[in-house]
């Protein structure tokens, strides 16, 4: 399976799987449609980490050996299988985290940018190389993340950033050296979950609605959230927690 998943109680480790460079083809991407569709619908869980096997790729995008028998039939036919992956990275209702441990290269840097948080090994690069295939793709994620500028020029020319680059360039939060990447993302993993689990659903659906917001009426909507959420259990803990100077006791079940 090219996509494996272990969980480690709230939270689950997602690893692309698909040896020598962790490619993805068509069949690969229903499996990462399945598989962040399956992680938001379980209630016994905060957080997805999504990382490359191998320690050496995260992910080189799509598999080119697929486009070369891509004809206009087959590609209006396939690609919207692309789409529904990365909208289910999108739309996972736990917060994602990517912990990119090397070159994260077209459909890889949209995976990628798709996640709330980027940690990335300080050999990680970034690219969105399909101008080199003739075709187009991922630009539209990454301008989510970098100025047009940077954006263009990556999907113009094709080249690649270096982890201090995309640091630079706000594509990714944080840089870390390579044995250090999953212990920093885990560690980041961890923290998350220890909020209220309906907190962090809510914030993740809301956040990705803000995006088109204004300010104005982003601020209505994170209202409206908090006042559903003081229905929960865990509406008044985190604030007796900060009160009494302890950690909070959280109700970790869905309902809150």
């Amino acid at each position: 399976m090219p996509i494996r998943t272990v969980r480690d109680g709230r939270i689950a480790v997602v690893t692309i799987d698909r040896p020598p460079v962790n490619a993805l083809s068509f069949d690969a991407y229903d499996e990462v449609a399945a598989t962040f569709r399956e992680l938001s619908a379980d209630p016994d869980l905060s957080v997805a980490v999504l990382t490359g096997a191998g320690g050496k790729t995260f992910c080189a995008g799509h598999d080119v050996k697929e486009f070369v028998t891509l004809t206009p039939a087959s590609a209006h036919a396939q690609l919207p299988r692309v789409c529904a992956a990365f909208d289910a990275v999108q739309q996972c209702e736990l917060a994602v985290i990517a912990a990119v441990n090397g070159p994260a290269i077209g459909a890889g840097l949209a995976l990628a940018s798709l996640a709330d948080i980027r940690l990335a090994s300080s050999n990680a690069t970034f690219a969105l190389p399909e101008i080199d295939v003739g075709v187009l793709g991922s630009a539209s994620h990454v301008m989510r993340l970098v100025p047009q500028g940077t954006a263009r020029l990556m999907a113009l020319t094709g080249r690649r950033l270096s982890a201090a680059q995309a640091l630079r360039a706000g594509l990714v939060d944080e840089v870390h050296r390579p044995e250090e990447l999953m212990a920093a993302a885990m560690a980041l993993a961890e923290e998350i979950a220890t909020k209220s689990p309906p907190a962090i659903r809510l914030c993740k659906v809301t956040m990705n609605q803000l995006e088109y917001l204004t300010a104005s009426d982003g601020y209505a909507l994170e209202c409206e959230g908090t006042e559903q959420l003081r229905h929960g259990r865990n509406a008044a803990e985190g604030a007796r927690a900060v009160l009494a100077k302890r950690d909070p006791a959280y109700d970790m079940s869905l309902k809150g």
